[in-house]
């Protein structure tokens, strides 16, 4: 789950980390009105949508005035913002952060994410703040420095000093920088973050430093245990399909393809896609009904999927282990006659109760395809597509 913003910088704010003042604003008044809240000669007006990039797209601008303000906030609000991290046709942009404007000496990066190699936390920083990390990395991978930390002890003095002192932080300013180091681990350990990231993190004139932007992913998973941050998701930033996947517990994301796939396992999920491509076919979805599917669940997961209308063709892949091939069957012939099925499908299935499962598909009197290989599978769907 991501948030926006505004959202994050509270988080951080709620954690001790300087920020700058700002409001969100949902109208060109309320544009208006935090900016005259927050006083002062110049204010930036930020459009948010749960995408990097925002300002080389030209949602993130300068006014000087009042006027200023009114007339790139209307610009903004409403517009299609496309950048790197959105699709061709870019994010409506619903939200801005409307915040008092920032003397900037010298931009400043850093992030805190899991590093599953090591089992530890990783924070990264680099001196070249306000860029995209993945080019730095690219181009100049001394610049990033990492240090991993141990859970049992968190963030060290010492660690976040490497750190301060490997983006070249002046003395004057790195207790502060190694506090909000600290305590950006902190906030990435207590909100069960998958990323936490402040780019850029800068160096002020009178030599503070502070967050001057906030992003943070969310493990899923865990949010059970944190529904205040459940009270920041944003539907409309995310997939209408995905969301409506959400409420019957499927793992769904919507793909460019035109095969649509229904596996149990994220793991034979992948591999059937990657199956799918081999035989030079598209997939249009990840689909894992999980381990215990029952019919009603299959019948959403295809009507999730004809909703794309890309999809002209599904391929059901079911390895029967928890998991039965009877049920599966029953699924799937409920759910060919709930959506009126107007595309080939072909079932793969192999495991517990599979031949059960393949008579009640062949005695169905529906026009299903039948494969006992993955390969055979693929081969199927691509030959019904023609």
């Amino acid at each position: 789950m991501k948030i926006h913003e505004y959202q994050g910088k509270e988080i951080l704010r709620q954690a001790g980390v300087p920020v700058p003042r700002g409001y969100p604003a949902f109208s060109v008044q309320e544009a208006l009105d935090a900016a005259q809240k927050l006083g002062g000669p110049v204010w930036v007006v930020k459009a948010q949508i749960h995408a990097g990039g925002r300002g080389k797209g030209g949602g993130v601008k300068l006014a000087r005035s009042i006027e200023d303000v009114k007339k790139l906030s209307g610009e903004i609000l409403g517009m299609q913002l496309i950048t790197h991290q959105t699709s061709a046709e870019g994010q409506k942009v619903r939200r801005l952060l409307i915040e008092e404007g920032a003397d900037i000496k010298k931009e400043y990066y850093v992030a805190a994410v899991t590093d599953r190699a090591t089992q530890k936390v990783a924070i990264m920083a680099s001196s070249e703040g306000g860029m995209d990390i993945e080019e730095v990395a690219h181009a100049t991978p001394e610049k990033i420095i990492k240090v991993f930390v141990d859970p049992a002890t968190g963030l060290t003095d010492a660690q976040g000093a490497e750190l301060a002192n490997g983006i070249g932080v002046p003395a004057a300013s790195q207790a502060q920088a190694i506090d909000v180091f600290k305590k950006l681990y902190q906030v990435y350990m207590d909100t069960d973050s998958s990323l936490a990231e402040i780019n850029p993190l800068i160096l002020e004139g009178n030599g503070g430093i502070k967050a001057l932007d906030a992003k943070f992913n969310f493990d899923s998973n865990a949010l059970f245990r944190h529904p205040e941050i459940v009270a920041y998701r944003d539907l409309d930033e995310e997939d209408p399909a995905e969301i409506e996947a959400s409420k019957f517990d499927l793992a769904y994301i919507q793909l460019d393809g035109n095969i649509g796939c229904l596996v149990n396992g994220a793991g034979l999920a992948m591999a059937t896609m990657d199956t799918i491509k081999l035989f030079g076919g598209e997939p249009a979805n990840f689909l894992d009904v999980g381990g215990g599917a029952t019919a009603e669940k299959v019948t959403e997961a295809f009507k999730i999927m004809l909703g794309n209308p890309k999809v002209k063709a599904i391929l059901v892949n079911i390895f029967g282990g928890i998991m039965r091939c009877d049920t599966i069957a029953e699924g799937v012939i409920a759910a060919c006659k709930a959506v009126n099925l107007n595309v080939p499908l072909v079932v793969r299935m192999k495991g517990t109760n599979e031949d059960l499962g393949k008579k009640m598909l062949a005695e169905s009197g529906l026009p299903i395809i039948s494969a006992d290989s993955m390969a055979e599978a693929a081969q199927k769907v691509m030959a019904a597509l023609k």
